[in-house]
This record gives C-alpha cells, sequence and structure tokens, in this order.
C-alpha cells in the first residue's frame, strides 16, 4: 500500500461521527462566505491589489477562484463528496487569507478575524487527511 492509501484507511478508521457536524457545519460557512465574497468582490479586488502588483486581470480571475472554490468546496463539504477535492482547492485560498486578512480588520468581519482564519484552515488539513467520515453521501465505485 502506498502512502495515500494507508492514509485513507487510517482516516476511515479513526473518524468520530460527530466531526462530520463540524464538516458540515464547515461547508455551510465556507458557502456562505462564497456568497459574502460575491456580493462584495470589488472590495476583495481592492484589498488584493493594494497588497500585491499583477494585472487587473490577475485579481479578478483571483476573485473568482475564491468565490468558485468556497462554493463548490463547501457543497462538496456539506455533502461529503470529494471531501478531500474539496479542501485541496480551498487551502491555497485560506493560506492566501492569513497573509491578507492580519492587515485589514474590517473587511468582511465574520471572515477578517485571524483566529477564524486558522481555525478554517486547520480544519480543512484535517478533512484532507481523515476524510469525509461515516455521515456522507456515498459514491459507488465502478467494478473492475
Amino acid at each position: 500500500m502506498n502512502v495515500l492509501h494507508r492514509l485513507e484507511y487510517w482516516g476511515d478508521r479513526h473518524h468520530p461521527k460527530w466531526m462530520d457536524i463540524v464538516r458540515i457545519a464547515l461547508g455551510g460557512f465556507l458557502f456562505y462566505k462564497a456568497v459574502d465574497f460575491l456580493y462584495n468582490m470589488s472590495d476583495l479586488i481592492n484589498l488584493m491589489s493594494t497588497k500585491t502588483s499583477f494585472g487587473s486581470f490577475v485579481y479578478v480571475l483571483a476573485g473568482h477562484y475564491v468565490v468558485f472554490a468556497h462554493l463548490l468546496g463547501g457543497v462538496f463539504l456539506i455533502f461529503g463528496v470529494l471531501t478531500r477535492f474539496a479542501c485541496l482547492i480551498q487551502i491555497p485560498v485560506l493560506i492566501g487569507a492569513v497573509f491578507f486578512v492580519r492587515s485589514n480588520e474590517d473587511m468582511l468581519r465574520p471572515y477578517s478575524q485571524m483566529g477564524i482564519t486558522l481555525l478554517v484552515l486547520g480544519l480543512l488539513i484535517y478533512f484532507l487527511i481523515a476524510g469525509n467520515g461515516p455521515w456522507s453521501v456515498k459514491m459507488e465505485e465502478k467494478p473492475r
């Protein structure tokens, strides 16, 4: 067995059911933040443009990636479908948020606190390792 199979096996055996409630809440929070970012896209793009010096197309692309990752990842986390993929596409967004959030405490209030950002990042890393858990939509595997 390679490392990924052992990691998946460990995650399936050591995943308490109450952590699925945390996974569902995390997915709902990320979905809410996607909608919030969608309504405040100009604020998000302005924040990125003050901290870095790329072209405006890069800022628009990054802003849409943030919204897309949180929308798709939030729904996937709520239902427990492709949980590791959902975490993987959101971790770069949260790492970027660690650098952008600490400078401006008034922007997008629920997400502006460093503690919440680090908590969400930690939970995403946990679910990247542990997987979806017993309360999730099971996808059927094709027979080989």
